[in-house]
């Protein structure tokens, strides 16, 4: 149990420090979803 604790954690602060690279990630992301729907109209 202790481990589990750790690791959320330690995911939980990977998370904290890396939101913008996230938030970035998913924005390219839904650009690209957008571009291959409107190419393909």
């Amino acid at each position: 149990m202790t481990m589990l604790m750790k690791s959320y954690r330690g995911l939980g602060l990977m998370v904290e420090l890396n939101w913008d690279r996230i938030i970035y990630v998913f924005a390219i992301s839904v650009s690209l979803l957008a571009g291959l729907y409107i190419g393909s109209l």
